[in-house]
């Protein structure tokens, strides 16, 4: 017999430019080491360059857009919850 589902936990919001700008970071600290290795770094590892230029264009438009993607959520949420009191007919006040 299976156990009964426990109930999902809360969903705890936090600000994801923190780890977006960690990311970023890692990836610019990263490009800087294969930079700073020059001529010591192997011909074909040199495709870690463009990795490190992508991980940090990519964690860059994350910092950017994740402020956008959450207000247009909130907008969104804003719209549905007009849209469900309007169709919602008030009772008329008695005095």
């Amino acid at each position: 017999m299976r156990k009964p589902r426990q109930p999902d936990p809360e969903v705890h919001e936090s600000d994801y430019r923190v780890p977006a700008a960690i990311g970023t970071v890692a990836w610019a600290i990263a490009l800087v080491v294969l930079l700073v290795m020059g001529d010591g770094l192997p011909a074909s590892e040199r495709w870690w360059i463009g990795v490190c230029v992508t991980g940090i264009a990519l964690g860059v438009f994350g910092f950017l857009y994740i402020p956008y993607l959450f207000r247009k959520r909130d907008e969104a949420a804003d719209r549905a919850a007009e849209r469900a009191a309007d169709s919602h007919p008030r009772e008329p006040e008695t005095p």
